[in-house]
């Protein structure tokens, strides 16, 4: 019962995306249903085709020439019915996947940051990719194979029975042997095609990972290694596909053996009949045709078991990503309408691992147009502060307010509509250059969109390249610079020009020449804005307002940096390691 009670349950989780295109369902459905009763009445004039031939110079050629019309009518329609039916069904399964990709990606877009973070991209990727393609493929196909199946059965049982009922009772009898031994089969190898699924998947993010980071591989002349490990990954990937394969291979000859004894038993005893005179040829000919005809959807039921058992597992995946939680819901609070530049940190305590303890009591003011530093070493909560002052993750205990509204109180478009943001990763898609500096200002003038390059100190390099503004970057956006990308990222900001910014690492990237111009810029841009710089280079942050030293996720010092060098403290150590000569 559990393949059955799992299929059930998918089946009712698949139907909302089913239901927009139910039109298109019904016509697969309706020609499949044409392409059976033609199929079905074939064998039928095929009976009476033979009848017609009572002995040596002895045919009705009248009726042999009706049935042979009859026939060729029924193979025609029966092919176009099939045709139109199938078209249907795969636009069907076309459109179904297609509403599960965009149901996943959007659920991307509304689940926690965590849940990004914790989880491999890789993986991900492939539930949106290969999980859909198996459960469209395997269940649509599967569901339409039981639907099909049923409503032949039915239609085959009324001939058989208007035939000969004696026969019918064997052939229904019997047959079902050849189902029960598929589906004992098949039971077992469900948990082996779960494990194949959850092995695709770790497979997929892996290479993901490796592709993305081929040139850190190849300067540690790791090539070796990851050839290694993604063989044994492989290796295992293959294992499971044996397993889950031989048992599912079985299922299908098992039963066509059924069948087979099955039709051996209908011919002896049609045989019998037929010498006794209770039966005529042709009506053998066409119950013969009509048991085949029966237990071909139970041969067709077992030959997709194995794609069923494949998109139950893809299933689970897809549903579980689907049904987790979004991040929590703000629709009931009010927008943030103005901004004055004003954040308060009161009280704040966060950990990523409730057991890890990392910034607790952490209490920050910062006003209007101030420039905040802040500095210390990796792990110290840096980074963290950033992701709370976004709202990528929400505090544990105390508040962060923006213009004397706490965060969690506003909507979140609203409040990142004040914030722009450069990472010390850049990011850039692949588009023209002028629509990637133009992301967060769709409606941007192109002068804009030069001013805003000329104060970033990109609109030389993009004047060199072949197309200018308009030059393609790549997906991977490797035909420009490291440097390069990070000066078009903060390009993107300069042009948002929004009241507070973010600088993450953000000249990490870039020589000593043009850091200090961007740092020009960024002077020039930010005048009355607040700022908040996350930076292992002090160089980069020598002029803040306020320097916040942290470790171990507290603050530790705070002020100018000539206050700072003059105390001799822990922000005096940092300084002098990287210019102690």
């Amino acid at each position: 019962m559990e393949n059955k009670t799992s299929i059930k349950n998918l089946i009712s989780k698949l139907l909302p995306y089913i239901k927009p295109h139910k039109t298109i369902f019904f016509f697969s459905v309706f020609f499949s249903m044409f392409t059976i009763i033609c199929n079905m009445l074939i064998p039928l004039f095929s009976g009476y085709a033979l009848d017609t031939m009572i002995g040596i110079n002895d045919v009705d050629f009248a009726e042999l020439n009706k049935c042979l019309i009859y026939i060729a009518a029924l193979s025609i329609g029966s092919s176009l019915f099939d045709w139109i039916g199938t078209y249907y069904a795969n636009i069907l399964t076309f459109k179904t996947g297609q509403s599960l990709r965009d149901a996943i990606y959007d659920k991307l877009n509304n689940v926690p940051v965590k849940f990004i973070d914790n989880n491999s991209h890789g993986d991900l990727m492939n539930t949106m990719v290969a999980d859909v393609e198996n459960v469209t493929d395997g269940l649509l196909n599967g569901f339409k194979s039981i639907v099909n199946g049923i409503f032949q059965i039915i239609i085959v049982i009324v001939f058989m029975f208007a035939l000969n009922w004696t026969l019918a009772l064997i052939v229904i009898l019997v047959s079902p042997f050849s189902l029960i031994f598929a589906i004992t089969i098949t039971r077992r190898s469900k948990k082996l095609y779960k494990k194949r699924v959850e092995i695709q998947g770790d497979i997929s993010g892996y290479t993901e990972e490796m592709i993305a980071n081929m040139k850190i591989i190849k300067a540690y002349n790791s090539e070796s290694k990851s050839i290694f490990d993604f063989s044994a990954k492989n290796n295992n990937l293959y294992k499971a596909s044996e397993k889950s394969v031989y048992y599912a291979s079985l299922a299908n000859p098992t039963s066509r053996l059924v069948n087979g004894i099955l039709n051996g038993v209908v011919c002896v005893v049609g045989a019998i009949m037929a010498v006794k005179l209770l039966v005529s040829p042709g009506k053998i000919l066409s119950f013969l045709s009509y048991s085949e005809n029966y237990t071909k959807p139970f041969n067709d039921l077992t030959s997709v078991f194995a794609d069923l058992n494949i998109a139950i597992a893809s299933a689970k995946r897809v549903f579980d990503l689907l049904e987790e939680d979004n991040e929590i819901s703000d629709k009931n609070y009010a927008a943030l309408k103005t901004c004055n530049g004003e954040v308060r940190l009161k009280n704040v305590s966060f950990s990523y691992d409730p057991s890890i303890k990392l910034i607790e009591n952490f209490n920050l003011e910062v006003k209007k147009g101030q420039r905040i530093a802040i500095v210390g070493p990796t792990g110290c909560g840096k980074s963290t502060l950033i992701n709370l002052l976004m709202r990528f993750y929400d505090v544990d205990k105390g508040s962060i307010k923006l213009s004397g509204k706490d965060i969690r109180k506003v909507t979140r478009k609203s409040f990142r509509e004040y914030y722009g943001m450069v990472l010390q990763e850049t990011w850039l898609y692949n588009a023209t250059i002028r629509e990637n500096v133009a992301y967060g200002k769709p409606d941007a003038t192109m002068d804009e969109i030069v001013e805003a390059c000329k104060l970033a100190n990109a609109h030389s390099f993009i004047e060199r390249l072949p197309d200018g503004y308009n030059t393609i970057i790549s997906e991977r956006a490797d035909n420009i610079s490291a440097g390069q990308k990070q000066l078009l990222c903060i390009a993107r900001v300069i042009l948002k020009h929004p009241p507070l910014l973010i600088l993450d690492e953000a000249t990490s990237n870039v020589d000593t020449r043009t850091e200090l111009k961007i740092q020009q810029a960024i002077d020039i841009v930010m005048e009355g804005k607040t700022c908040f710089i996350v930076a292992h280079r002090l160089s980069t942050i020598v002029n803040a307002d306020i320097i916040l030293v942290m470790r171990d996720g507290k603050i530790v010092e705070q002020g100018k940096h000539e206050e700072l060098l003059k105390r001799e403290g822990f922000y005096y150590e940092i300084f002098n390691s990287q210019f102690s000569s």
